[in-house]
């Protein structure tokens, strides 16, 4: 099972940064998508089935705390997990985004493996049942066994 990845920031080179790093964890993706700003990025949610949004907070046109506002009031979007991946340290931006909904915080700069352990520790939370529909059925009832 493949999860199709959004990343909202406006710097391009962020964008490749995250994705390389993405890709390198062993998340397996579909596709790859990727928005300049919370615009953009819900275009592309009208178009396109994403399973996690990896979203910069300070973005020109509409940021990420828009965006998720933005998300978490949709029935179609409400159930897509937002990260958030910024340089933003401002306790109340935080708590802020966690009264949204927000389902992960990485800070800029990060490293591979915090990106690795958030990412999937988001999916498995928001995607346990298509993981576990995914895991081959267990009969525990044998009838062949004798007691």
């Amino acid at each position: 099972m493949a999860f199709n990845i959004l990343v909202a920031d406006d710097s391009e080179t962020m964008r490749a940064v995250v994705k390389k790093t993405v890709e390198m964890s062993g998340v397996p993706i579909g596709e790859f998508h990727e928005a300049a700003n919370g615009k953009e990025a819900l275009a592309i949610l009208e178009n396109n089935w994403i399973d996690v949004i990896l979203s910069d907070i300070n973005m020109p046109e509409m940021g990420g705390m828009e965006l998720l506002r933005t998300v978490s009031a949709s029935e179609d979007y409400k159930r897509i997990p937002l990260i958030f991946i910024t340089t933003e340290s401002s306790e109340a931006r935080m708590e802020e985004a966690k009264s949204l909904g927000v389902a992960g915080y990485i800070k800029k700069p990060f490293v591979p493996e915090t990106i690795k352990a958030i990412l999937y520790e988001v999916l498995a939370k928001a995607y346990e049942h298509r993981l576990a529909s995914d895991m081959p059925h267990r009969d525990d009832t044998n009838s062949d066994m004798d007691f």
